[in-house]
């Protein structure tokens, strides 16, 4: 068997040669405070302060940042109103809700798997790096029992 073949497998061998602007999407709808601000919105429009008290632990810059983000990509808009004082409200535009199936499948895996994973970092953090060695695949290789 010829060692030097490789075997390409994944959607990426599917994107065009020039792929970084798909990737930079998917560095942005697959952000942490992405997907929470994108779910949060899922129903109706919010103030900036409901969607920071509704978001445990977004700081105030990253909330900015990340609405000034999702904003500029089309996924949601904010509407000022003449008020005073001003108000502010920011909803989910039609390519936003687009993407609630996919934000609000990644935050339930995360509450759902929340135990498991908290139990594997706990077993990686006291016993090491943890990797599995295959059996009779190296140099000295001993023939499995």
């Amino acid at each position: 068997m010829d060692m030097s073949a490789r075997t390409i497998k994944g959607p990426c061998q599917a994107w065009p040669q020039e792929s970084g602007f798909i990737r930079e999407v998917l560095d942005r709808i697959g952000d942490k405070w992405t997907v929470l601000v994108v779910s949060t919105l899922a129903d109706d429009p919010l103030r900036y302060s409901d969607l920071q008290a509704s978001i445990p632990g977004i700081s105030q810059r990253m909330l900015t940042v990340t609405l000034k983000a999702l904003e500029r990509d089309g996924l949601l808009s904010r509407t000022a109103y003449a008020e005073i004082p001003p108000r502010v409200e920011y909803e989910l535009t039609p390519l936003g809700h687009s993407l609630l199936d996919a934000v609000t499948a990644l935050a339930g895996w995360a509450a759902s798997h929340y135990d498991e994973v908290a139990a594997h970092r706990r077993h990686h953090d006291q016993n090491g790096v943890g990797r599995k060695k295959a059996r009779g695949t190296g140099p000295d290789a001993s023939p499995a029992s």
